[in-house]
């Protein structure tokens, strides 16, 4: 007897093959027969006539690290069919970072990741495990963030790995990845990770690359001059070359000032691919993204971390000094134009939803001087995202490319998901539905083919082991939706609002989602 039985769907299993009619019998957490069942018994069925059962939705770039300790239920995620994410992208994170380190670095990203709950220990992924394992409602993976690595050993200072550091940085990157880490993962606009080098990267590279594990970047457009090529892809896939190691390359994609330029940035891409290189792609489905405003500022600025930064806001006469070096800085163009989403006192909460050029107007401020009181009063605790196209046609070129990268075998999905803040980005509730959804739609995209972007690409390459694909034997990871309905509601006005067309959502086998029922399931495991 089964313990569920799923029957008269139409089955896509993620690897890309054209649907079929099969059900799907589960027992415990796998699915134990895929076939004719009509005839078996079991202790649930579902009819899932006129829907379609695919694999659980594997998300590569999630930033829900705390606020799913906070919200374990995590109904914007489960709600899009997705039963698993990779969290610390970015190299964003507290794993593994000691107790002594944590607390300063936990306020330095307050903006994009809040404040994990007081019993999170992430020390170690061992006690990093304890806190998500079957304590949430989906599976988790993680990366070993190269903040944390760095911020252990040399703390927030422009320090070089070499010698007895960088052993120490490769002993620990090791046992990170020998505990569960998911690869190692860098963003190289964030310090202290930006204080490194391409040697360095390198030579961690190097550890994960003899694990068989992956390199997971957020590109470089600070400290360009101690990178090859001057940053960018061109460093990242140097990184790959000499260390041997696979290379994912996270939110790669066109925005508003590149718009209809996907040949451009996939030139070196192809070219790196063609000598043999292993790389792999992610993207979320809007033109704009979110982040903190710590982004903008230049090295000398981090150093010290949060209590030296706010020591420094303080004074009047530096404000000043930083206002004229973003002035003079090209990269900070538009810096008036972003939007606050997330401000952490409520004193100031009125200011969510405004751009820079308004409330520094509001406060009688420059726009500079506007975001560096915000962030001394918030103790940096505060967030925004970019505004998005004010023309409709460059807002569905950059669709469209999104939607021609995805046709690629090596693209999958990241959200990029920011769930911290009082107007977040919608992409937290809708990514995934938009492309399954209106995207898939608009520009006639093969149903198998989004779906496998989604699961068994990512599964395969971030080494989720069983699962990405409907087979017997896998974990019982499914989703089960109307193809012609499902689709995102959460719009950059209104983000909160929940997708529509899942109908059941499966992970390790129970039921952990139900449109229009509360399903207090709570079944994720750290994989």
């Amino acid at each position: 007897m089964f313990d569920l039985i799923i029957k008269n769907a139409l089955m896509v299993d993620g690897t890309g093959s054209s649907p079929i009619n099969k059900d799907i019998g589960i027992s415990k957490d796998k699915i134990s027969s895929i076939g004719n069942l009509s005839n078996a018994e079991s202790k649930k069925i579902i009819d899932a006539k006129g829907q379609i059962v695919s694999p659980g939705f594997i998300d590569t770039h999630s930033h829900a690290d705390f606020e799913i300790l906070r919200n374990p239920q995590h109904e914007y995620g489960i709600s899009q069919g997705v039963t698993t994410e990779i969290m610390s992208p970015d190299g964003i994170g507290l794993v593994p970072l000691s107790k002594s380190k944590s607390k300063d670095y936990m306020d330095y990203l307050s903006g994009i990741l809040g404040y994990p709950t007081d019993d999170f220990d992430g020390t170690t992924f061992e006690t990093a495990k304890v806190s998500y394992d079957k304590k949430c409602k989906i599976n988790v993976a993680m990366f070993a963030g190269h903040g944390p690595l760095r911020l252990d050993i040399c703390g927030m200072e422009d320090i070089p790995l070499r010698g007895d550091l960088l052993t120490q940085a490769k002993y620990n990157l090791e046992l990170a990845l020998e505990q569960g880490a998911s690869g190692l993962a860098t963003g190289l606009d964030y310090y202290p990770q930006s204080f490194s080098d391409t040697d360095e990267l390198i030579e961690l590279c190097k550890v994960v690359a003899k694990k068989n594990s992956i390199y997971s970047v957020h590109l470089r457009s600070h400290e360009k001059d101690r990178a090859f090529a001057n940053g960018g892809i061109l460093e990242a896939i140097e990184i790959s070359r000499k260390s041997g190691v696979s290379l994912h390359v996270e939110h790669y994609r066109t925005a508003e000032e590149t718009a209809g330029e996907i040949d451009k940035i996939l030139e070196p891409i192809d070219k790196a691919k063609n000598e043999g290189l292993n790389i792999t792609m992610e993207t979320y489905s809007y033109p704009v993204g979110c982040t903190v405003p710590i982004i903008f500022f230049p090295g000398s600025f981090h150093i010290g971390g949060t209590k030296k930064i706010i020591s420094n806001l303080s004074n009047q006469q530096t404000r000043d000094f930083w206002e004229k070096e973003l002035l003079e800085d090209p990269q900070r163009a538009g810096i008036e134009e972003i939007m606050w989403t997330s401000i952490g006192l409520k004193e100031w909460k009125d200011y969510v939803g405004l751009t820079v050029k308004d409330a520094a107007k509001k406060d009688g401020l420059s726009p500079i001087q506007h975001i560096l009181d915000m962030m001394y009063r918030t103790n940096l605790n505060c967030g925004f995202r970019g505004v998005p196209p004010s023309s409709v046609s460059i807002w569905r070129q950059v669709e469209e490319d999104i939607i021609e990268l995805m046709k690629r075998p090596d693209y999958m999905v990241g959200s990029d998901a920011v769930p911290t803040g009082q107007m977040i980005h919608p992409r937290s509730y809708g990514c995934f539905t938009r492309f399954l959804g209106r995207l898939r739609r608009r520009f006639n995209v093969p149903i198998e083919l989004m779906i496998n972007r989604m699961t068994k690409l990512p599964a395969e390459t971030f080494g989720l082991k069983n699962r990405g694909i409907l087979k017997e034997g896998y974990f019982a990871d499914l989703v089960i939706f109307d193809p012609n309905i499902v689709n995102d509601l959460a719009t950059f006005e209104d983000p909160e609002i929940l997708s529509v067309g899942i109908s059941q959502v499966l992970v390790n086998g129970k039921i952990s989602f139900e449109s229009g029922k509360d399903n207090l399931e709570l079944n994720g495991r750290f994989v």
